[in-house]
């Protein structure tokens, strides 16, 4: 089929869809000009995954903390929603999305406005005091003298999933529950190569759902998961699938909703 059959079937699945569940990975936000951990323009290229092992950070919160400030503080605080993250979060508004997993930790679908949502790995919006367990939003902590201390007197850690660090119950769980009821699940820029995360999209083909696959390259789900495989980038194929569907924007803009 051409781009534009493979896109008019899409929408056909989404229109026709009872249970759309999406799941999405690195390559959804890489329009907004977050690069991906892996890969020949990877971030891990550029630093070392030690420093988010809970272990080196626990013995090592001043170099892991150095690390954390320039990649998720500085580079990605700059980053916006795109056409991708809007699409969703308005399929979601629109009645039509029923629930969002997010491999991601850029906060991205939040600040689009997707509330229907399991942030799959956490997110770096919020900074947990690791003697207390309070949460706190992360703009609200000064990070110009680190590592950050709570007034608590406790370790400030991010509250995303570091490597050693299992996944959060409430988001694994849901997570669970929307694959093994979705009828129709569209993948958007996820490689299938980070467990226990890629595991949730064959459990949605297991209980029945048609996949849709979003990707400019072939991912670990193409070949044996993925029903309707669209080879394009995530804004480009959410802006035909938009068009379709005759979805509205109900998000004029690049708002950040981040502090609803």
């Amino acid at each position: 089929m051409t781009e534009d059959q493979l896109i008019e079937t899409a929408a056909k699945w989404i229109k026709t869809s009872r249970t759309l569940v999406a799941f999405t990975g690195a390559g959804i936000s890489v329009e907004s000009g977050i690069p991906s951990f892996r890969g020949r323009d990877g971030i891990w290229n550029s630093y070392d995954p030690e420093v988010l092992e809970i272990s080196y950070f626990r013995s090592h919160p001043l170099e892991s903390w150095e690390a954390i400030r320039d990649i998720f503080y500085t580079h990605f605080s700059h980053a916006h929603p795109n056409e991708a993250h809007f699409f969703l979060s308005d399929l979601e508004r629109a009645g039509i999305l029923k629930f969002t997993i997010t491999q991601n930790i850029d906060d991205l679908h939040y600040r689009a406005g997707s509330r229907a949502l399991a942030e799959f790995h956490g997110n770096s919006r919020q900074l947990v005091c690791q003697k207390t367990g309070k949460k706190v939003p992360a703009p609200a902590v000064d990070m110009t003298d680190l590592p950050p201390i709570s007034p608590d007197g406790g370790l400030y850690k991010p509250d995303f999933v570091f490597f050693g660090e299992p996944i959060p119950a409430e988001a694994a769980l849901k997570s669970q529950k929307a694959c093994e009821q979705a009828d129709t699940l569209i993948i958007i820029g996820s490689t299938g190569e980070v467990y226990p995360a890629a595991a949730l999209p064959g459990l949605a083909k297991q209980s029945g759902a048609r996949i849709i696959e979003i990707n400019p390259e072939t991912s670990a789900f193409s070949a044996g998961v993925t029903d309707l495989y669209i080879p394009m980038g995530a804004e480009s194929a959410c802006l035909a699938l938009r068009d379709l569907l005759q979805l509205p924007r109900t998000i004029p803009g690049y708002e950040d909703l981040a502090t609803e």
